[in-house]
């Protein structure tokens, strides 16, 4: 098993920044991927960014170009750094862990955007 704790999210302005941290209790050298999910109220959860245990990413198309996964091994922890935040980018980000046939969730940290 593995605990996931988010942290910074907060309000910005459209076009600000954000960097989102993800702290796993234990080593993430060897999950399979990690990924930033969101979901915003009404909606579903979506992906965001997945970034897979050799550092191979992927973006959902709305955020390419903004938004940038990775993952530092040492510190047992995944990031998402947001620029050019938009409106439409406010949800509740979840970070999520797969390891085989399971999955783990943080708690969430809400992104707030407003002028």
């Amino acid at each position: 098993q593995v605990q996931l704790v988010e942290s910074g999210g907060g309000l910005v302005q459209p076009g600000g920044s954000l960097r989102l941290s993800c702290a796993a209790s234990r080593s993430i050298f060897s999950i399979n991927f990690m990924g930033w999910y969101r979901q915003a109220p009404g909606k579903e959860r979506d992906v965001v960014a997945v970034i897979t245990s050799d550092g191979s990413t992927n973006y959902v198309d709305s955020v390419k170009g903004r938004f940038t996964i990775s993952r530092d091994n040492a510190k047992n922890t995944v990031y998402l750094q947001m620029n050019s935040l938009k409106l439409e980018d406010a949800a509740v980000y979840y970070c999520y862990a797969n390891q085989g046939a399971a999955g783990y969730w943080g708690q969430g940290t809400q992104v707030t955007v407003s002028s």
